[in-house]
């Protein structure tokens, strides 16, 4: 048996588009899927860290809440699929539950990398150049070749990985999905396929 849990952002649902269709693949190649949907977070919460923090811990326990019954353990293979604070929380859950899983992070934010220790086996994120909710780019490059696990950029990518360009976008979002697929593919065996 196989499980995908999606960890959206705020304001960043499950029916979003990298979401949306990350987890459409995953259903497709047999994994049941589990939509942790949180919300309530206060207004104004980027750039004041006390709002995102709070939201971050929010989030963390409604999530907690939301998991409280599932048995981790009867799966041969787990994947957390998580956009913006929700790759915070999936990575927190990951860390404090010791959940053996891989991992998709959708726009991660400086934070995740608290919850990431090297080696890191298992894990492919996707940045923007123009991310307006990291302060610094490098930030994000330095934690990926810290943990050791793959970043693909979309540049003048915003927080949602789109540019601006919609023909651009449809595209980018086309070459994600392949790198999502690819990735979810490779845990795979072959007879499973």
């Amino acid at each position: 048996m196989k499980l995908a849990v999606l960890f959206p952002g705020i304001g960043y649902t499950c029916d979003k588009p990298l979401l949306y269709y990350a987890g459409k693949l995953a259903l497709n190649y047999g994994y049941e899927l589990k939509r942790v949907e949180y919300g309530n977070f206060p207004a104004g919460i980027k750039g004041d860290q006390e709002k995102m923090k709070a939201a971050y811990e929010s989030a963390l326990t409604q999530t907690e809440e939301i998991l409280k019954d599932v048995d981790f353990g009867q799966y041969e293979d787990i994947l957390f699929i998580s956009k913006s604070v929700g790759t915070v929380v999936a990575a927190c859950y990951r860390q404090k539950y010791h959940i053996v899983c891989r991992s998709i992070f959708f726009t991660p934010l400086e934070e995740t990398f608290m919850f990431i220790e090297a080696p890191f086996a298992g894990g492919i994120l996707f940045h923007g150049t123009k991310d307006p909710w990291v302060r610094d780019s490098s930030v994000i490059r330095k934690g990926c070749e810290r943990i050791g696990q793959p970043l693909y950029i979309t540049e003048n990518g915003n927080h949602s990985l789109e540019t601006g360009n919609v023909a651009l976008d449809i595209a980018n979002l086309q070459k994600i999905m392949e790198q999502v697929e690819a990735y979810i593919k490779s845990g795979i065996a072959e007879e499973d396929l």
